[in-house]
C-alpha cells in the first residue's frame, strides 16, 4: 500500500481488493482508520468512487461486513470508501460516555467549541485530506465521486454533498437524520460541538434541509434517492424525511423518497436496497461530464 497509508488487513473480494487501512490523518490530529475497496478494474484504470458514511457507534468496519455493497460495486467498476465515524483515542474527558456524543458520533462536521474542535474535525478531514490524499494514492477518479451514507451518515452525505458544490457528482442516503436542528440527536451534538445557540448560522450551515432551502440552482439535477424504512424507531423523533421532502419540493430538487413498509433502522434494511443506489450511483457517474 502506497504511503502514507497502512496497511492493516486485505481480503480479496469477487475479483478486486478489500483492505483495511489507517493513516496518520493531519486534520485529526489522530490515526484515523478507513476501508478501501478496489474493483478489479482498477488494475487497469482509474475508477469513480463511492464514499459512504456510517451511523452512529459504527466504525471503519461497518459498511464493508454488513452492506453487502462489493459484488455489484465490482461489476460496475465502482470503489467503496469508508471512514470510520469520528476521532478515537484522543482522551477527551466523557468522549466515550455517551452512545450518541463523541467517540463514534462525529457528525461529519468540524467543532468550533472546545474540548471537541481539537480533534473533532470530520469535514475538513474528508474533504480536504482524505479524498485528496485516496486521489493521489490510489486509481480513483477524483472527478468522478458520489456520497452516500446511513443515519448519521446519511446526514453527513446530505450536508457534504450540499456544502461542496461540485465534489461530489451524485448522493444518496439511508435513513437520514434530515433535519438535525429539529430532532434530540442534532440538538445534542450541535450544542455540543458548534456552541448552544440554535439560531446561529453554524447549526442551519450543517441542517440539509436548511441547506437545501438556500439552494438557488437545483443542486443534483440527476436527482436524490433516499430509502426510509417504516417500522424504523428512530423516524418520528429523529430521521424527519419529510422536512428534506418539502425543502426538495421548494428547490426544484429531484427527489425519490421511498417509504418502505416492515423495514426497521439496520443493516439488514440498509442491505435490501444497496443494489438500488449502487445503480443510481452507477447511472450518474458513467455520465459523460
Amino acid at each position: 500500500m502506497p504511503a502514507p497509508f497502512r496497511t492493516l488487513a486485505e481480503h480479496r473480494c469477487f475479483g478486486g481488493m478489500q483492505r483495511f487501512l489507517e493513516h496518520d490523518a493531519r486534520e485529526i490530529g489522530l490515526p484515523m482508520r478507513l476501508s478501501v475497496f478496489l474493483p478489479p478494474q482498477a488494475a487497469l484504470a482509474k475508477v469513480p468512487a463511492l464514499l459512504y458514511l456510517a451511523g452512529l457507534t459504527c466504525n471503519e468496519e461497518t459498511f464493508a461486513v454488513k452492506a453487502g455493497a462489493q459484488r455489484l460495486a465490482a461489476e460496475f467498476g465502482i470503489a467503496l470508501i469508508a471512514p470510520d465515524t469520528s476521532p478515537r483515542g484522543a482522551g477527551v474527558a466523557g468522549e466515550a460516555d455517551d452512545w450518541d456524543f463523541g467517540v463514534g458520533a462525529g457528525f461529519y462536521l468540524d467543532a468550533t467549541q472546545a474540548p471537541w474542535s481539537a480533534h473533532w474535525r470530520m469535514e475538513s478531514y474528508l474533504v480536504r485530506e482524505l479524498l485528496p490524499l485516496l486521489g493521489e494514492c490510489l486509481p480513483i477518479d477524483a472527478q468522478r465521486l458520489g456520497i452516500f451514507g446511513h443515519s448519521m451518515g446519511g446526514h453527513g452525505a446530505l450536508t457534504l454533498a450540499l456544502r461542496h458544490p461540485g465534489l461530489f457528482r451524485s448522493v444518496s442516503a439511508f435513513a437520514p437524520v434530515c433535519a438535525p436542528t429539529q430532532c434530540p440527536w442534532g440538538r445534542k451534538v450541535f450544542t455540543g460541538y458548534l456552541g448552544a445557540d440554535a439560531d446561529t448560522e453554524a447549526w442551519q450551515d450543517h441542517d440539509a434541509s436548511s441547506l437545501m432551502q438556500r439552494q438557488r440552482a437545483v443542486p443534483y439535477p440527476g436527482g436524490i434517492l433516499i430509502d426510509q424504512g417504516l417500522e424504523d424507531k428512530f423516524l418520528a423523533e429523529q430521521l424527519h424525511p419529510h422536512v428534506f421532502e418539502a425543502a426538495c419540493s421548494a428547490a426544484g430538487q429531484p427527489l425519490t423518497l421511498r417509504r418502505h413498509i416492515g423495514y426497521d433502522h439496520g443493516y439488514y434494511f440498509v442491505q435490501s436496497f444497496m443494489a438500488d443506489h449502487l445503480v443510481h450511483h452507477q447511472r450518474i457517474l458513467f455520465q459523460p461530464s
